[in-house]
């Protein structure tokens, strides 16, 4: 199938890593602004079948080692599509580009962040013709209802702006659809597979009130995905009985992340970053973190490249974040779910959010309570946990009320909740020396026992 093609394509090479030392040339990633891949569903005589543009220079005119813009636009035809596939489908592009060898694509829509290897480029892979006959093969051989495809990359930073605004358009008119129907409406909610060649363990669940942690699949692009192809990576998951509705507990999802975790993960609480929290693969439009000192939530978002109030950036915390785990206060999100209802529902909501970059306050604004928004810190107000909590203070935010006592100084005691702090943390076992770096730790108790030595036999 790949005869022409100079490098191997296929599953093997799904969860690559290509390190910057070891990269002939990014496209996208967090130092550049406008990215995007889409998908669009169009009539069969707009379509020319196997047709690939680039417009703008082609991987062998890029510099080695610098970063560029990318846009991917995939348009497709066949009688049994429709315009809710269109999301499920340009998902697609992250599985099946990451067959071929020594090509990295992470994320989804305006977030993808891609990279070819020093290797590969060597071996010939130098076009993006050659990156579209694959995408172009696979799509149609795996998706047998796609009958015509073409395939355009855009590269060029004087034209690439406004696909890029057109893109943004078409993500928010399907993101705005689904935000009218709630979780109590339906019987059945959607699991996502795509991401487990990169995290094994993980399950995403997608109902109405809470999109896929990419912010790439909605309820209804779940529902379009399932029907057409049912054995696919996109599935049905039947609600069953509702164990906790302030947390989102379902027998029906615990049932399924059991057996699609291999048992890793028995129970999922869709509306809380605490007990047993859905998990994250490496995909996530954005980290809901813990941040015990103030008892609240931080808010930060991939492109944010700055430090957070926290004193992490996203890369440090996305590491506890990632891998399929469920790991206690730090969540996986997508700027849609910030945009709902149940938007962490058992944690507080909004009431318990105390920062996050202005950029995303001023962008999802609306849906924020009015009498709480004015009270969230940004980068812009504070820059560490003493000012945070002065400022949360100030403001009367509402997640003082949780704080055993506020001094004077603005200095507070956590409810319930011991913090240990450090700028390093040694630790020596097992014959090693580990390092723990600007180590913060949170426990409800710590003893410490002293160990006896062990007589030598016969003492």
């Amino acid at each position: 199938m790949f005869e022409n093609i100079p490098v191997e394509v296929g599953l093997i090479h799904e969860g690559e890593r290509i390190r910057k030392n070891d990269m002939h040339v990014e496209l996208g990633g967090p130092s550049i602004r406008e990215k995007f891949e889409i998908v669009r569903v169009r009539k069969d005589d707009d379509i020319t079948d196997g047709s690939i543009d680039i417009i703008g220079p082609d991987i062998n005119d890029l510099n080695e080692g610098k970063s560029y813009p990318v846009g991917i636009i995939v348009e497709i035809s066949g009688p049994k599509l429709e315009k809710d596939l269109e999301g499920v489908i340009e998902r697609r592009i992250h599985e099946y580009s990451n067959y071929i060898e020594g090509f990295m694509h992470l994320n989804q829509r305006y977030d993808i962040w891609i990279r070819l290897s020093k290797k590969s480029f060597k071996k010939g892979l130098n076009s993006f013709t050659q990156i579209g006959k694959v995408m172009q093969e696979l799509f149609k051989n795996e998706l047998p209802f796609i009958e015509k495809i073409q395939i355009t990359f855009i590269t060029d930073p004087e034209k690439i702006h406004p696909f890029y605004t057109e893109a943004f358009a078409i993500y928010d008119e399907r993101d705005a659809r689904a935000r009218g129907l709630s979780d109590e409406d339906v019987d059945t909610f959607y699991g996502c597979a795509l991401c487990q060649s990169f995290a094994p363990t993980h399950v995403c669940v997608i109902t109405p009130q809470r999109y896929a942690n990419c912010g790439a699949i909605s309820w209804f692009d779940g529902r379009a995905a399932a029907g057409i192809d049912p054995k696919g990576p996109i599935y049905a998951i039947k609600k069953g009985e509702c164990l906790d509705s302030e947390k989102g507990e379902y027998s029906g999802v615990n049932e399924s992340a059991k057996i699609r975790s291999m048992g890793e993960v028995s129970r999922v609480q869709l509306y809380s970053g605490f007990g047993y929290p859905h998990t994250s693969c490496g995909c996530f439009e954005g980290i809901a973190f813990y941040i015990p000192e103030v008892e609240g939530f931080g808010i930060v978002l991939r492109g944010f490249r700055d430090k957070t109030v926290n004193g992490l950036g996203f890369s440090t915390m996305a590491d506890s974040t990632a891998g399929g785990r469920q790991v206690e206060g730090f969540h996986g999100i997508s700027i849609e779910y910030m945009r709902s209802r149940k938007f962490m529902h058992a944690d507080g909501g909004y009431d318990r959010v105390v920062w996050m970059p202005l950029e995303i306050k001023e962008k999802i604004k609306s849906f924020i309570p009015e009498g709480v928004y004015e009270k969230i810190a940004t980068e812009k107000d504070v820059s560490n946990i003493p000012e945070l909590k002065e400022f949360l203070v100030a403001h009367q935010h509402p997640v003082t009320r949780l704080w055993e006592s506020v001094e004077p100084s603005g200095k507070t005691h956590a409810h319930q909740m011991s913090v240990f702090s450090c700028e390093d943390i040694p630790i020596t076992a097992g014959g090693f020396r580990i390092i723990l770096k600007n180590a913060r730790i949170t426990a409800e108790k710590i003893i410490i026992q002293p160990v006896k030595p062990q007589q030598p036999p016969g003492g």
